[in-house]
């Protein structure tokens, strides 16, 4: 079993910044896709950007490319994601996951996080 903790949403002012992290703990041996998504209620989850076990490959939602970064941290088990010049859009909970293979689809990802708030207003 993996347990996902993310942390570091918020209440930020439109064209702020935020970083959100997500920590990986139990199984997590072996080389692993981490993503995020995001969910505003009454709409579907959301695919905003994933990486490869490598680092090496890091598709981006059009919605967020040039603006949000991800990486990771292997060392400690985790994923962060920049999130700058942030819109009211941008509203949501994000979700990180865990999955075997690299996808914007969240069915190929086996396990999710709890979710953090973030909320950007103008």
């Amino acid at each position: 079993q993996v347990q996902l903790v993310e942390s570091g949403g918020g209440l930020v002012q439109a064209g702020g910044s935020l970083r959100l992290d997500c920590s990986a703990s139990g199984r997590t041996s072996g080389p692993y896709a981490m993503g995020w998504f995001r969910q505003v209620p009454g709409k579907e989850r959301e695919y905003v950007a994933a990486i490869s076990g490598s680092g090496s490959t890091t598709p981006y939602a059009d919605g967020v490319k040039y603006r949000f970064t991800i990486s990771r941290e292997d060392a400690e088990n985790t994923v962060h994601l920049q999130m700058n010049s942030l819109k009211p859009e941008d509203t949501a909970v994000y979700y990180c996951a865990l999955g075997s293979v690299l996808s914007t689809s969240s069915k190929l990802y086996t396990y999710w996080g709890q979710g953090t708030q973030v909320t950007v207003f103008s």
